[in-house]
């Protein structure tokens, strides 16, 4: 059955116009009055039954049915915060990533960058990524869509995290020093033995984040100033990985 982000307050026995993105998409799959589909939000705990029962040239009306509990989010809340990597790869990364149950994305620009965002072309890719990633919910049955937050530079983003309540959420940093730690040993730390047992529950939704650079890495400077502000850094293991395959390997072995 298709499945439709639609970002508003939904409950039984209503009837209501699909918001413009869920609509074309819709309309794309060329559905018709009295197929039935599913609708998921902002709650996390399941989804919703739908009919479509109108369609318009260029908005579709639904009536909202039953209240179905799902839950398929990840015990461990992820928030991803990395290096943009260039050309399709960040589209790539934040699909995969959604995919996989992450909670937020940061995308940051750091020395090594070669994508690098300001302005009103920043605000476009974002746009651009949140849509990517609300696809990805549609597809593998994620009812929480990732937030992609406004492009920031590393150092703007670290004195952020620590003057901001996020910074009570522990940060693991991918790095190549002597002294990382393997990821599965550090996240240890985080994961309740309840977590891992029954996956998705309430008592267990610890939350940790996760840095990563960009093609090249993160300079020492940068890696100094995340441990400063009190990352523990980690290792997926001897072989150099790609920026994207990085972030993926690391969120994959936290979150699956």
């Amino acid at each position: 059955m298709p499945r439709f982000h639609c970002p508003t307050a939904l409950s039984s026995s209503t009837v209501l116009e699909l918001p413009a993105g869920a609509a074309r998409h819709v309309q794309v799959l060329r559905l018709q009055p009295g197929d039935a589909i599913t609708l998921f939000g902002g709650d996390t705990s399941g989804e919703f039954h739908a009919t479509v029962t109108q369609m318009g040239r260029s908005s579709v009306q639904v009536r909202v049915g039953d209240f179905v509990p799902t839950q398929r989010e990840p015990a461990l809340r992820v928030h991803l915060a990395v290096g943009m990597p260039a050309n399709e790869r960040m589209d790539w990364l934040v699909e995969k990533a959604a995919e996989l149950g992450v909670a937020s994305i940061q995308p940051l620009t750091t020395e090594r960058s070669v994508l690098r965002l300001s302005g009103e072309r920043a605000d476009k890719k974002v746009a651009h990524w949140q849509s990517v990633a609300v696809a990805a919910c549609e597809q593998c049955g994620g009812n929480h869509v990732p937030l992609i937050l406004p492009v920031k530079t590393l150092a703007q983003w670290v004195k952020y995290r620590g003057e901001a309540a996020g910074s009570a959420v522990p940060g693991l940093l991918l790095s190549l020093r002597a002294n990382a730690l393997a990821l599965r040993t550090a996240a240890a730390t985080f994961i309740e033995p309840s977590a891992l047992a029954a996956p998705g529950t309430s008592a267990s939704r610890l939350g940790v984040t996760f840095l990563s650079g960009p093609e090249g890495g993160l300079s020492q400077g940068e890696e100094d100033a995340a441990l400063a502000a009190g990352f523990t850094p980690v290792t997926l293991g001897p072989r150099v990985l790609r920026a994207e395959t990085a972030a993926l390997a690391a969120l994959a072995a936290l979150l699956v």
